[in-house]
Parts: C-alpha cells; sequence; structure tokens
C-alpha cells in the first residue's frame, strides 16, 4: 500500500509539473515575443561558482552556465535594450567571477548597456561581476568591497596523528599533493601558492582599474580585504549612485531613452515547482550567506581560488 501510495504521488507530480510547464514561461524564453522597448533582470544570489551548480529534477541554477545563458538570452533579444544584475552574493571562485565577468563586456560590447543593483551584499567575486558593469547602484548599507583573493588550506597533520590515521602516498611530483591537509606546507610550496594568489590578485585589481577607472595603485589601497557599505563605498569611487533596484530600472531606462515606465523581462524566473522544491537549496545558500557576512564581520580576510 505504501510503495503504491508513493508511485501514485510520483506519478501525480509528475503530472502536475507537465501541465505546468505549458504555463510557466521560463524568462529566457520570452525573447520570442515580440513588444516594445524591454529592461531585463537578470539574478546573481549566493555563491558564484563555475559549471551547472546545483542541478535537480526540474532544472539547474546556481552556476555559471545557468547564469551565461541568461546574459545570451538578454543579448539576442532585440526587444531588450538593457540588462539590470542585481547581485545579492557574498563572492564565490575566482574563475567563476572572471568567466562571468567577461561576458557582461561581450554584452556591453554588443550595445546593451548594463546596471548593477546590490542588494544585502555584493562582495569580492560579486563586486567583480560589479565592476563590469556600466554603472553600480548599492543601498545605504550595502556590504560590498571584500576585494582580494585567498586560498583556503587546513592541516590536520596533528589530529591525523592522534586518532592514528597516517597517509600514504604515492606521487608522480613532489608537489603533485600540494595542499594536502595531512601535512605542512613546505616553503617552497607557500611561495608557489602565493604566487598563484597573487597572481589572481593583480588580475582582480585589473578589472576594478578598467572598469571604475581608477588607478592600480588607487584600487590596491582599497582592496585589502576590508569591507565597506554602500554609502562608504560611493565616497570612494567604487559605487556611482545610492539606490534600490528601482532606481537602478530607472536610471538603465533613461540610459536608453525608454520613456514612462519600461517593460520588465525576468530572466531565469522558476517555475512554482522549481521554487518548492528547490527551497532547501534556497535555504542553504542564505545560510552560506549568512555564514560569509558574519566571517567577513568578524574576522580579517583569510588567505584558494576564491575571490572572497
Amino acid at each position: 500500500m505504501f510503495k503504491r501510495s508513493v508511485v501514485l504521488f510520483l506519478a501525480g507530480i509528475i503530472g502536475i509539473s507537465m501541465i505546468a510547464a505549458l504555463f510557466v514561461t521560463p524568462g529566457f524564453r520570452q525573447k520570442k515575443m515580440a513588444g516594445n522597448d524591454k529592461l531585463a533582470v537578470i539574478y546573481v544570489e549566493g555563491m558564484i561558482i563555475g559549471g551547472r551548480g546545483q542541478v535537480g529534477l526540474f532544472g539547474e541554477g546556481g552556476g555559471t552556465d545557468h547564469l551565461i545563458r541568461q546574459l545570451h538570452a538578454a543579448r539576442d533579444d532585440a526587444a531588450v535594450k538593457a540588462v539590470i544584475l542585481r547581485i545579492n552574493s557574498p563572492g564565490g571562485t575566482v574563475p567563476a567571477s572572471q568567466e562571468v565577468g567577461e561576458e557582461l563586456k561581450k554584452l556591453r560590447a554588443a550595445g546593451k548597456p548594463v546596471i548593477t543593483s546590490m542588494a544585502d551584499m555584493a562582495a569580492s567575486g560579486g563586486y567583480w561581476l560589479a565592476a563590469c558593469t556600466d554603472k553600480i547602484y548599492a543601498n545605504p548599507s550595502t556590504i560590498t568591497g571584500s576585494l582580494g583573493v585567498y586560498m583556503p588550506y587546513s592541516n590536520w597533520e596533528e589530529l591525523y596523528k592522534k586518532i592514528g590515521v597516517r597517509q600514504e602516498k604515492i606521487k608522480s611530483g613532489p608537489h603533485k599533493d600540494i595542499l594536502s591537509p595531512d601535512r605542512q606546507l613546505t616553503v617552497e610550496e607557500r611561495a608557489i601558492v602565493q604566487t598563484m594568489v597573487d597572481d589572481m590578485y593583480n588580475q582582480f585589481v585589473d578589472v576594478i582599474a578598467e572598469g571604475r577607472h581608477l588607478h592600480p595603485d588607487k584600487v590596491r589601497q582599497l582592496a585589502d580585504g576590508r569591507i565597506f557599505t554602500g554609502r562608504q563605498a560611493r565616497e570612494l569611487g567604487l559605487v556611482d549612485e545610492l539606490g534600490n533596484m528601482y532606481d537602478a530600472i530607472d536610471g538603465a531606462a533613461a540610459l536608453v531613452g525608454i520613456e514612462g515606465k519600461p517593460e520588465i523581462v525576468e530572466y531565469g524566473k522558476v517555475s512554482v515547482f522549481e521554487a518548492l522544491l528547490g527551497a532547501q537549496t534556497r535555504f542553504t545558500s542564505d545560510g552560506i550567506m549568512l555564514q560569509r557576512l558574519q566571517e567577513l564581520l568578524s574576522a580579517s580576510p583569510a588567505a584558494v581560488p576564491q575571490s572572497n
């Protein structure tokens, strides 16, 4: 009886989702619709990570692949005249932030301005993306900054000794197990990792200097890992305007000459079923953001390739 109930339940979910698919249109399909000039809103929420992110029964989200598809859809939609990038992110990996940042530049090169609207937080990799856009809006208390790169490393060697665990490795080279948690880094390995962090940091500095029209030396003074409020960031030249998402929308409309209330297209909009089944993912993302906020407010930056 129980198995039959489970089967009927699953069959019902699948049937309902197929019916819902007829009525719920993902944002990036809206490019087929004809209409007046529009503004697109694309959301960057949670950690910025490469690939497909969270993959579930009804789709995927959270990764750069999903985000880049939305950017391509906005570029290909002739009715979309500008894009508002709504960022609420504590950061992410350097490669993922860089990948999306380059796509933002391509979108702008295609003649479509991109305006950033910062929500609670647009730190580190979140700011990397903002720096690749035409204009940045932030709330006065938005947490931003945290400009820099760190590579986390844990050393569990003493714990392993206590519980009697001994790692054995057959390596093809002396540095193949670099950053392994079962031993300390050698002096040479620490220098190798530091050169990687420094290289990625310099790339981050270049992105900010180019996007914000600041001298690299000025950026380095600000990019020591500290965080700023939106109001402080504006005074330092990291943010253009103080305002919420609707201020950014009005600014984007004025920039491209749309009069009156602009029509908005939300890319990446999820269905009711995705929202329900993705609730746990959302809670996890919020938890990560809260944890990251606590880290930013209570500790100095650690030294991976993460732009946090």
